[in-house]
């Protein structure tokens, strides 16, 4: 895949035909999964982007927030979420995932589609316990707005995702990438999440909050996109009707079977082992 992600979708269906033409076919289940995508340069994960639940942010950006998952954190589809007593609480977090085709920097939004090559799956485990465990309550150090060589404190929270975010294995993703051509509108996709047989989320993209081409636009501004980076748009938090909140379900505790299935790309399904 990542050979391709520089060409245009004809070439990839033509790569793809070949291959089913000269190669034999194998039953799915005698597949290891890998992420479509296995080492991006970036995964940028698109902080609280679900306007379905807008009372939650008391306060915040008027632009996207991002932070950046480790490509090591990937795991493909069937692939085990592994996880340690240590961790605490963990939960799933069910989202479409951007494939960008063409990198560059400064994109205007309405040129920004024309860089995604293609759409998959992603599901961005986390775990609030070690959230909870990597957060300061401190003072910070601010010029003086009175002393030009003074200096003031500031009150602040902050965390830092490398543990609860970026864990092994907290970034399952795939089963394949659908290219652009076939999803014209990554607005209109219906996003669901079960935890064995269970529905724990029924929702829809046209909730999040910006869009794929604002954020791409947005993130182009301060860092340079590359051939193969992953965008994660943010978590589908709508409940289903009979089930519950994604942040109910804890892995740790229950154990089982996480799917995260999108309108027109497919289903990505990892059960869960303990480290």
């Amino acid at each position: 895949m990542d050979a391709v992600l520089n060409s245009d979708s004809k070439q990839f269906h033509h790569d793809v035909n070949r291959a089913l033409e000269t190669e034999p076919p194998r039953a799915l289940n005698e597949l290891e999964w890998m992420p479509p995508v296995t080492r991006p340069g970036k995964v940028l994960c698109v902080a609280l982007n679900n306007s379905a639940n807008p009372e939650r942010i008391m306060s915040g950006p008027s632009t996207p927030a991002m932070f950046v998952k480790p490509s090591s954190s990937l795991i493909g589809h069937e692939q085990p979420i592994r996880i340690r007593e240590s961790y605490g609480r963990v939960h799933p977090e069910p989202e479409l995932a951007v494939i960008i085709g063409r990198g560059g920097n400064d994109i205007p939004i309405d040129q920004a589609l024309d860089h995604v090559f293609g759409y998959t799956i992603f599901n961005d485990i986390t775990s609030p316990t070690m959230r909870t465990e990597d957060t300061f309550h401190y003072r910070a150090i601010h010029p003086s707005d009175s002393e030009p060589d003074g200096i003031r404190y500031v009150e602040s929270w902050v965390t830092y995702p490398a543990r609860y975010k970026g864990a092994d294995t907290f970034g399952p993703l795939g089963p394949w990438v659908v290219t652009s051509d076939d999803i014209p509108d990554p607005h209109a996709l219906r996003i669901r999440c079960f935890h064995n047989d269970r529905v724990i989320t029924d929702d829809t993209t046209e909730n999040l909050r910006f869009s794929v081409a604002e954020v791409i636009s947005f993130a182009s501004s301060y860092l340079s996109l590359e051939a193969g980076d992953v965008i994660a748009m943010g978590t589908a938090l709508k409940r289903a009707t009979k089930g519950s909140a994604v942040q109910n379900v804890d892995l740790g505790t229950l154990g089982g079977t996480v799917t995260v299935e999108i309108e027109k790309i497919g289903a990505l399904r990892n059960p869960v082992a303990r480290r």
